[in-house]
């Protein structure tokens, strides 16, 4: 058995009926306002009715091809125009098809057609129903103001088009950032102390290998922190993934004392500060603020030639402040993007970041992040 059924025709098959009945219409209108001029025959004006609603459609689907038997049609048809009004629904009906093509098609296209098509109308109107020059003028004003409709519609169309497409490059590129950012902060921090703590093993194995043990445990617990932190970045970001979960919450504010325990081991005293009600947070503002403390006391770890630290959290009534502080040698942290990362989260937040060498000595950390109580509590 055919997988066709008999009683149906394959799409392809339709289409070539579509234009058979497409082609049968400057025939058919001729016909029909030629025999007009006795009156018209029911059965006629329907079948032009139906034939010009089937060179619609095919309008929709191809523009140009479908223009050019519309414009035929009744150019074909103009000098069996007895009655003023059927020659303004030409008129009107070639228009409106030359506004479609403007819509569709670009101007080194449709700026032709439309040409092409107001020179026919022109030569029609002149040859067949009047010479009138507010006629003729009309005829070639109502063909541009059609095109000109058009043009428009294609044109805040690709202007749509463009917004989106750079809107979405945006978005791309903001996110890429944000995943550039978050690596950066998780895998400089516990690399950071990863390889201090693999120092002191190395140094101590041989004369106190009970401290070189602590070493290796301490590395053990920040390689697992490291990874999990990893897994759960690449699980959001395969969320997608039916089978994915998250592996646990982002870090936060509440995590400092472990942070300052990770630090601890690597011969890093952290004395951690709160002042004012702690309340919970936005999770992008608790997010953002421990990702700043970290990669601060990173620097600290790494930079500053001193083996302590001073973290203060002050909540506010309408933002956070956080401030890491140290002793040490207040030189320049770094080269690479911890102290241009920490500035973007800032920023980001719409809030305040400073970075340098303090007065006294050593170099200071601060950022205020916009908190609303209301906003938290919400």
């Amino acid at each position: 058995m055919s997988a066709l059924s008999p009683n149906r025709v394959p799409r392809p098959g339709w289409t070539v009926v579509a234009w058979c009945g497409a082609a049968l219409y400057p025939p058919a209108l001729y016909i029909t306002l030629n025999n007009a001029r006795q009156g018209f025959v029911d059965l006629e004006v329907v079948v032009c009715a139906a034939l010009t609603v089937l060179v619609g459609y095919l309008l929709l689907r191809n523009p140009l091809p479908a223009h050019g038997i519309l414009l035929l049609a009744w150019t074909a048809a103009f000098p069996q125009m007895s009655i003023a009004g059927i020659a303004i629904l030409q008129l009107l009906l070639t228009d409106l098809s030359v506004g479609y093509v403007a819509a569709v098609r670009r101007r080194r296209i449709s700026v032709p057609v439309a040409a092409g098509t107001a020179a026919v109308q022109y030569l029609s109107v002149i040859s067949f129903l009047s010479s009138s020059g507010v006629l003729l003028v009309t005829v070639l004003l109502a063909a541009a103001v059609c095109w000109m409709a058009g043009d428009s519609v294609r044109e805040r169309q690709a202007n749509a088009e463009r917004m989106r497409e750079q809107a979405t490059a945006q978005a791309v590129a903001a996110e890429r950032l944000r995943i550039a950012r978050e690596l950066h902060d998780m895998v400089a921090h516990s690399i950071g102390i990863i390889a201090i703590q693999a120092g002191v093993g190395n140094r101590v194995i041989d004369t106190q290998p009970a401290e070189a043990r602590n070493a290796l445990d301490a590395i053990e617990a920040t390689s697992r922190d490291v990874l999990s932190g990893l897994r759960r970045m690449l699980t959001a970001l395969r969320r997608d993934d039916p089978g994915a979960a998250p592996l646990g919450p982002s870090p936060g504010l509440d995590d400092l004392d472990r942070l300052a325990e990770a630090a601890k081991d690597a011969g890093m005293r952290v004395d951690v500060r709160w002042k004012g009600e702690r309340r919970p947070l936005p999770p992008d503002v608790d997010l953002s603020a421990y990702r700043i403390v970290q990669e601060a006391v990173t620097n600290v770890v790494r930079h500053a030639g001193t083996s302590e630290c001073r973290v203060t959290v002050e909540y506010g009534d309408a933002e956070l402040s956080v401030e890491v502080d140290d002793d040490g040698n207040g030189g320049v942290v770094g080269t690479g993007y911890g102290i241009v990362g920490m500035r973007e989260r800032v920023g980001l937040l719409r809030g305040e970041f400073t970075a340098g060498p303090r007065p006294g000595g050593g170099f200071r950390v601060a950022a205020r992040i916009p908190a609303p109580a209301t906003a938290a509590a919400a």
